[in-house]
């Protein structure tokens, strides 16, 4: 995470881009409520004052990584980031293990395109836990595509946010269910758990903050 630590203490601001699937769109379930990325927004360029920061969402409902790999000259690099977070799997997972290979490859080529085009630094995260009633494949299939990304973070030494490990963990309390608005769509609790995980893992939790403080069921 240093190199992203780094981007946080510098005095110039930082173009932050968030691509990904409809997890990072925020789209629908989320029913008015700030997602993941606009909680990061409100903590950095208010609560830490970087009010000059750039905070820019291009997640889209449905995509997945070949989706991004194929528009990522509109979707990313345009925009000269500095830090690129990249949340992908709900989607890709329903390929099955056919498409695993496949997934890592793209990945691991969207990256350093990324890294040569822009020189951004990357945060990847694994998707969120799902329930049943998220659909067949995802239950069948998410977990070793959660593993493709950590194998993927570790290739291209990029730092990885573990959300699926959090949610698996907190799920024998049933927790899961209060986090989510539908199988597998965050509802504002989900976005602010994941949020809330990303503060820790760069540094930037504050108990006295008002984004730490908003209520997650656990």
């Amino acid at each position: 995470m240093e190199a992203i630590r780094q981007l946080l203490q510098r005095d110039a601001p930082v173009k932050w881009v968030f691509t990904g699937d409809s997890i990072t769109h925020g789209a629908l379930h989320t029913i008015g409520w700030r997602d993941y990325t606009e909680l990061f927004s409100e903590r950095i360029r208010w609560e830490m004052r970087r009010s000059r920061d750039i905070v820019i969402k291009t997640g889209i409902s449905g995509w997945t990584i070949e989706r991004i790999a194929a528009d990522l000259d509109w979707n990313v690099l345009q925009f000269r980031p500095d830090c690129v977070s990249i949340m992908v799997g709900l989607n890709d997972c329903n390929q099955g293990v056919e498409g695993l290979d496949r997934f890592r490859q793209t990945y691991v080529q969207t990256i350093g395109r990324i890294r040569q085009e822009a020189g951004a630094a990357i945060l990847l995260h694994t998707p969120n836990g799902t329930l049943p009633t998220g659909g067949e494949r995802r239950v069948q299939f998410l977990a070793q595509y959660v593993e493709a990304v950590r194998q993927v973070a570790a290739e291209t030494n990029a730092p990885l946010v573990d959300h699926f490990t959090e949610w698996v963990q907190v799920e024998p309390k049933g927790i899961m269910h209060h986090w989510l608005a539908h199988g597998c769509h965050p509802n504002e609790y989900g976005h602010r758990a994941m949020a809330h995980a990303i503060f820790r893992a760069l540094g930037i939790w504050d108990p006295t903050g008002w984004t730490c403080q908003l209520t997650v069921p656990r």
